[in-house]
């Protein structure tokens, strides 16, 4: 009989462990692990629509994926430059040259390129959206925090699953190239996530141009300097704007299209060498003075991102403390240093 009891017991005690164990792990909703180690609530997105440009498409829940590229003018036209969903662009020497992470989501583009070395300060912003770093090496800054595993990332210089290559018709380092098919392939080798946990940006429903007659369009300049001066011209009827470099059309090596985008947002931050001649470095965590131009307007307000080499979203906030809604559409992030020109005109 005191046999039969412990059986008995023995199996109570089994069933209760094993509901613990499922009310623990399969019971409650589970927190994910972002790209540092801290914890947040995965986001949920059945909308169809892409949590960065806010328009629908097919890849609008794939995780994105950050490249670095070339900004020379020996490597324009640059390939893919008008199917990514956002584009970060910001000098890399203080005062001069400037480099571009494009961020894919939403398309697949068959080549991009030219690739381009990893630098540290890209590196929080392409945590905050979430994207798997992609890059043809890195300054040692760079390195410094790769090794520490901070963001998950595609390297040329390791490139065991061949996600890049080299063309004959540029020199190098101006013949390095990927597709986006080719660095999924390597990120599922790789075992990482290709979900997409960016929280997303505000997006305004119903956006129309605020140009009234007579005024039939603008530019934006955006005075970096040299060979790599930016301008943007407002299309009002397409409430557009259409990006020039030195007041040649910017236009995309894969399919001649000239890059067009819903949303110019420039972000003042201070920028100062820390290595002569090569690397400088630019303060893109912390907050400083912003300005939004869409729908034919120009909204002052800040950016924010908080913490240190962490997960949070690059916000831009207006005057009223309000974060901004953006125009569905692709946007470019242009940071530029506290001294430069930068000049909106309506005509």
């Amino acid at each position: 009989m005191r046999k039969k009891i412990k059986i008995i017991l023995i199996v109570i005690i089994i069933l209760a462990i094993a509901g613990l164990c499922f009310w623990f792990f399969g019971g409650r909703n589970v927190e994910v692990s972002s790209n540092n180690g801290q914890q947040e609530q995965k986001p949920e997105n059945t909308s169809g629509i892409n949590p960065i440009t806010g328009e629908k498409c097919g890849n609008y829940d794939r995780r994105p994926i950050a490249v670095m590229m070339a900004n020379d003018a020996i490597n324009r036209p640059l390939s893919g430059i008008s199917q990514a969903d956002i584009v970060v662009e910001m000098p890399v020497i203080t005062g001069g040259v400037t480099r571009i992470m494009a961020i894919f989501g939403c398309e697949t583009p068959q080549e991009i390129g030219s690739v381009r070395s990893a630098r540290h300060d890209y590196i929080p912003l392409a945590l905050g959206f979430d994207a798997i770093y992609a890059h043809w090496g890195g300054s040692h800054f760079a390195y410094d925090q790769l090794n520490k595993g901070i963001i998950e990332n595609i390297d040329a210089m390791t490139d065991q699953y061949q996600a890049y290559y080299r063309t004959a018709d540029k020199e190098p380092p101006y013949n390095g190239f990927t597709s986006l098919e080719r660095l999924i392939s390597t990120a599922k080798k790789f075992k990482y996530s290709l979900e997409n946990e960016f929280v997303g940006y505000p997006h305004l429903k119903n956006p129309k141009s605020k140009l009234t007659s007579p005024n039939t369009g603008g530019k934006l300049t955006i005075g970096y300097g040299g060979e790599f001066r930016v301008s943007y011209s407002y299309n009002k009827e397409e409430n557009v704007y259409q990006r020039y470099r030195t007041n040649l059309r910017e236009t995309d090596k894969n399919n001649g299209n000239q890059v067009e985008v819903s949303v110019v947002a420039v972000m003042r931050a201070e920028s100062y060498m820390i290595e002569v001649p090569n690397y400088n470095e630019v303060d893109v965590q912390g907050e400083g003075e912003a300005k939004v131009y869409q729908n034919g307007e120009e909204i002052k307000g800040i950016w924010k991102k908080t913490g240190n080499y962490t997960n949070s979203k690059l916000t831009f906030l207006d005057q009223n403390g309000d974060e901004i809604e953006f125009t569905p559409g692709k946007i470019w992030i242009q940071i530029v240093e506290p001294n430069t020109e930068v000049k909106w005109e309506t005509f």
